[in-house]
């Protein structure tokens, strides 16, 4: 997992070069991956798109966006240089089949052009995915060592997914699919693994045995914004649960590999996936949430309800809480419960596992709460772990509880800046390490367990449950946990 590793020869080729996610994350993750020493001389990264710049636009567009994106005292202007003179964008309508020549000729002017790896991310729509790899196909592009990344939404429901994945499949082998999810290259995601492996304590309680439930929360204070019309159509349970969360899920509760390697750990993790609870009809009714925010306070502020953002009444959920239980012999009868939401009181993504009580009340005569031990994932923001105990306060006469916490901050135990996830994701594609990133089978696993609770939702009856914004998300949410005894962990 060497972070500071120089990589090949390159030539980064970015689908919607002039897009939101090209501006603010690619292009300034690849910004401060040349600042640390990681792109060489030989790496170019050419934006496409049917913007009518030429290269100098190009340029002038993209130091806006590392202005922008990118903190003040990051910016190095020698740096932003070199990186500016990297850039090349090339105007193309992908579906004009007669001006593919001019990437053609953009990727085959510079020397040994084959031989440098060929990285094709395709920041634009899933109805594109298939067209822009058969006209690269066509165009002689795609050689050995060319690499394809894919965003999401990985297709709208199974049957899509599987046309996205054969259509890509037809030009570029699976090894050279790269499915990003960027939670997955969040520093604390990454240290979940090590946490677990590395360590002799934790894994022999990480079980039934020992623990009582697990809470994935992935909340945002933010609403739709300008996404409307995408999220209008997509939903909570696609946007977030089906990728996010699932994988979140999968990296708690997988079995330990043999060792972690690009290709173990996704067969690990496709078996949690693959054991599931299935959702019935009632298990959906019974074990799942949706809502939707109406008005009210957020961050202090007035927020508009979901129907006045998109415009029209709207049966689309902006929240989901669910409860489903890891069918195998370490998970058996250990719940996790998964929520996600849009305008809840503030921007969290935080795994908690929940301890079992002591089997036996030691001090029967004590003073002070006793709480169950915790350990809280921070994902983001302020990444890091904390693990809750109970200990006694000091002081003579008596015994005194008090619960605690053992803290490990990222940012104060190993100082400097943490890298963003894209920056992680976007070397480790030119590397070719596809550990982080999902496979076919995982895609389509995540799919399948999702399918009835899409079902059971698009019935005429299904109508989300309005929470006011700023607020956790709908009364049933909290129900979901009180039925079996338990409440949600809120941030601390």
């Amino acid at each position: 997992m060497d972070s500071i590793t120089p990589v090949d020869a390159c030539d980064f080729t970015v689908f919607g070069g002039t897009g939101d996610l090209a501006l603010r994350k690619l292009l300034p993750a690849l910004y401060l991956r040349d600042r640390d020493g990681q792109l060489p001389d030989g790496f170019r990264v050419i934006g496409v798109s049917r913007a009518e710049v030429d290269d100098d636009g190009y340029r002038a567009l993209v130091a806006g966006a590392l202005r922008e994106h990118v903190v003040a005292e990051d910016l190095d202007a020698a740096v932003v240089e070199r990186l500016l003179g990297r850039l090349h964008h090339v105007r193309l309508d992908v579906a004009d089949v007669a001006a593919w020549h001019q990437l053609h000729d953009r990727l085959k002017d510079g020397a040994a052009s084959d031989d440098v790896i060929r990285v094709f991310y395709l920041a634009v729509a899933p109805g594109l995915f298939g067209t822009i790899c058969e006209h690269l196909d066509e165009a002689g592009l795609v050689t050995e060592r060319s690499r394809v990344v894919l965003e999401k939404p990985m297709g709208t429901d199974l049957a899509t997914a599987q046309q996205v994945n054969a259509a890509v499949g037809r030009v570029f082998e699976e090894s050279s699919i790269f499915r990003i999810d960027h939670y997955l290259g969040k520093e604390s995601v990454q240290n979940l693994l090590v946490t677990r492996f590395a360590n002799t304590f934790l894994e022999p309680l990480w079980n039934s045995r020992w623990v009582d439930h697990v809470q994935i929360t992935v909340s945002e204070s933010i609403g739709v914004g300008d996404r409307g019309s995408y999220y209008d159509r997509s939903g909570a349970l696609r946007d977030m649960v089906q990728n996010h969360l699932l994988q979140l899920l999968c990296l708690v509760a997988m079995e330990p590999p043999t060792y972690v390697d690009r290709e173990t750990v996704r067969d690990e993790k496709l078996k949690v996936l693959q054991a599931l609870r299935p959702m019935t009809p009632e298990l959906v009714d019974r074990d799942t949430v949706a809502g939707q925010y109406a008005a009210g306070l957020c961050e202090g502020r007035p927020a508009a309800s979901y129907a006045d953002e998109v415009g029209h009444a709207s049966s689309t959920e902006t929240f989901v809480a669910m409860r489903t239980e890891v069918q195998n012999w370490r998970w058996a009868g250990v719940p996790f419960y998964l929520r996600t939401g849009k305008r809840m009181p503030e921007r969290v993504s935080e795994i908690v596992v929940v301890f079992k009580e002591p089997p036996h009340a030691m001090f029967p005569h004590s003073e002070g709460p006793t709480e169950p031990n915790r350990l809280h994932i921070r994902v983001q923001p302020d990444e890091g772990m904390r693990l809750h105990m109970t200990a006694k306060e000091p002081g003579p006469g008596g015994i005194r509880l008090r619960p605690v916490s053992l803290d490990l901050s990222y940012a104060a135990a190993f100082g400097g800046r943490s890298p963003d996830a894209y920056e992680r994701l976007l070397m480790d594609v030119v590397r070719g390490n596809t550990t982080l990133f999902m496979r076919r089978d995982e895609v389509e696993a995540a799919w399948t367990w999702v399918a009835p609770i899409l079902e059971r939702w698009s019935q005429p009856s299904h109508r989300p449950r309005k929470y006011p914004a700023g607020t956790h998300g709908p009364v049933a949410a909290v129900t979901l946990l009180e039925r079996d005894g338990r409440s949600w962990q809120e941030t601390e």
